[in-house]
């Protein structure tokens, strides 16, 4: 497939190959401005972030950098500069305040995985998210410190309530779908009206503009069997497991996977089960085959209803009934710069949640020598030891090592890659460290010229059950701060996909499909990715007018190769057991501590804040 890509031409391949540095790369963006946001083409996980730690990690490379001079001196040195590093340099800084803080990220932006994408298109600004996008379940899941952190950034989760159009889709009397594709299931179809309860809805239950189960499953492209088996299972649920106690149930569901309880207890056949295949890819990153069917009972899937189970957890029930609505138009990447704004306040004028959305970034000043906080980037820390009542920190940085310390450090990076950075590390807690085997994702951006093709089929989701990308959607409906969402369909808009390199039906444990996803996904060029992209598009809109040989304005890929922390898994993991791995693998060793999402074993934006907040307070 031959295309243009002048979203490209300001992104990652072409400089690279022509063997320019990721700081040459962005100083040569439009203007000449350090404003990583606007790059297009391949990012989140981007060439030149992950080159060194490959070579310690897959080359077993080690940096000394003990004869190396200490360059700069600093209270506390963060490694990873992510919503959990940079909670961690604030919440420091308050029992601190006249410490000296240097925040050290390997990426070329900061945020971890809350990442911020923006384009130029219909001459106006489209902003996106490309990674973590909301708080969830704010209300019922968050701890009085992520809520006291929130207040005094001036987030008020309530404004999410005006700023969050939920009628706006329904109003337009748009619905999801469910795009079957030839190779999967013999033609190309997009059925609408999809009834299915969504873990962390944004739409209410009453505006799915839903149609019934029996009128929706009878246009799956499935024998009729097949259809009469997946209403069933849908509107006349059995006790697939008669004869069971309560107790005995649970047990089996937590050993069984969504999938053979499907083909072997419900009856299902291969065709008809293949519809559920990636309807838990977007949530746990896993196809149906390695996710338990409790786990898939605890978010609202098919089945269950005539069991008489346990009732659902509290968690769950809020991941399901609390509106998914707390959302910057950018995701939690608005956290981030409210984090850094208030660390290094003469980044970015303003004052709250409003202003930070259109607030001018100057990453100029997020590394002066007067600040109290730095944050350095581009800067991939190698080395990490306890010494003389503080902490060394070396890093490499375009090419060049560099040596400084600390009295402190939190180290709120990927926690898989410690084993390789801290020297004082027992073999026992390395070993622990391991076990969070991230699982890789990918979120892209693509702006279209218009949509007027989901208009015209009725849709503003799509999930595909076989296809690379297995969710689709229009962009949500944002006002706030000045930025307003796309609202005219002759106008361009962002569209949100997202894909998960799974491995189903390969025998694999989950942290066996998380290395092979990621193996796969490091072997994909861009031009590949884009292809699958252009690709899928057309498959599934064409019919209703769109061409994508025209109709796709920009692309931004954000790949994860290490996504989501690892989280335990009935099928694979004994509870007991993975809590004593995961307490052991953040035990603070002298004067270095650990922090990120991962040292909680979960994939939410409130975990990483928890867990900067639990590694600050052992330093005291």
């Amino acid at each position: 497939m031959t295309v243009t890509r002048r979203d490209f031409l300001n992104g990652v391949a072409l400089t690279i190959a022509a063997g320019l540095t990721p700081m040459q790369i962005l100083r040569a963006a439009p203007g000449g401005r350090y404003y990583p946001p606007a790059l297009t083409g391949l990012r989140g996980s981007h060439p030149g972030a992950f080159e060194v730690a490959h070579q310690m990690g897959w080359e077993k490379k080690t940096f000394d950098t003990d004869g190396l001079q200490v360059e700069e001196e600093y209270d506390l040195v963060v490694v990873g500069g992510g919503i959990s590093g940079l909670a961690a340099a604030w919440f420091y800084r308050e029992k601190h305040p006249q410490a000296r803080i240097l925040i050290v990220e390997n990426h070329d932006d900061f945020g971890g995985h809350a990442k911020r994408n923006e384009f130029e298109a219909g001459g106006r600004m489209i902003i996106g998210y490309g990674g973590s996008e909301a708080f969830q379940s704010p209300k019922h899941l968050y701890s009085d410190t992520v809520n006291g952190l929130l207040k005094q950034l001036n987030v008020d989760v309530d404004r999410f309530e005006t700023a969050f159009d939920r009628n706006f889709y329904p109003d337009l009397g748009l619905s999801r779908g469910v795009f079957f594709d030839k190779a999967g299931f013999g033609e190309d179809k997009l059925v609408s009206g999809d009834p299915t309860p969504m873990v962390a809805d944004d739409i209410a239950p009453e505006k799915l503009n839903a149609r019934s189960w029996r009128a929706f499953i009878n246009d799956f492209p499935l024998p009729e069997a097949d259809r009469a088996a997946l209403i069933d299972l849908h509107e006349a649920p059995r006790d697939y497991l008669a004869g069971k106690t309560r107790a005995e149930k649970q047990a089996y569901l937590e050993k069984t996977s969504y999938q053979d309880f499907l083909l072997r207890d419900v009856g299902l056949s291969p065709a008809a089960t293949r519809y559920f295949l990636s309807r838990t890819n977007d949530f746990s990153a896993l196809s149906i085959d390695a996710v338990a069917a409790d786990a898939a009972y605890q978010v609202g899937f098919p089945g269950f209803a005539a069991m008489d189970l346990k009732p659902i957890s509290d968690e769950a029930r809020a991941e399901m009934e609390e509106p998914y609505i707390y959302h910057f138009p950018d995701g939690n990447a608005s956290l981030a710069r409210l984090l850094v704004r208030g660390l290094i306040p003469g980044v970015a004028p303003g004052k709250d949640m409003n202003d930070i959305v259109l607030a001018p970034f100057d990453y100029a000043k997020l590394d002066v020598p007067a600040s109290k906080v730095r944050l350095r980037l581009n800067s991939t820390v190698v080395s990490v030891k306890n010494r003389d009542g503080g902490v060394d920190v070396g890093y490499s940085r375009t090419g060049r090592l560099h040596r400084v310390r600390g009295r402190h450090c939190v180290l709120a990076c990927y926690n898989m890659m410690i084993p390789y950075l801290l020297r004082d590390l027992s073999a026992e807690q390395s070993h622990a460290l391991a076990q969070n085997v991230k699982f890789p994702l990918v979120y892209t951006k693509v702006v279209i010229r218009n949509w007027q093709p989901f208009l015209k089929l009725g849709v503003h989701e799509i999930y595909a059950p076989s296809q690379p990308y297995s969710r689709v959607k229009l962009d949500y409906p944002v006002d706030i701060g000045g930025y307003t969402h796309p609202r005219d369909p002759n106008q361009p808009i962002g569209l949100h996909m997202v894909h998960v390199p799974t491995s189903p039906n390969s025998g694999m444990d989950a942290r066996g499909q998380a290395r092979a996803g990621r193996a796969r996904l490091y072997a994909l060029t861009f031009e590949q990715l884009e292809s699958a992209i252009h690709e899928q598009l057309q498959a599934m809109l064409g019919p209703a007018g769109f061409d994508h040989r025209k109709d796709i304005l920009a692309i931004t890929v954000n790949r994860w190769s290490h996504g989501y922390s690892y989280f335990a898994n009935s099928l694979f993991d004994d509870e007991e057991e993975s809590e004593k791995l995961m307490n052991l693998a953040r035990t603070k060793v002298g004067n270095v501590t650990i922090a990120n999402s991962d040292a909680a074993w979960d994939a939410y934006a409130h975990a990483a804040i928890d867990e900067a907040w639990r590694a600050v307070d052992e330093l005291a």
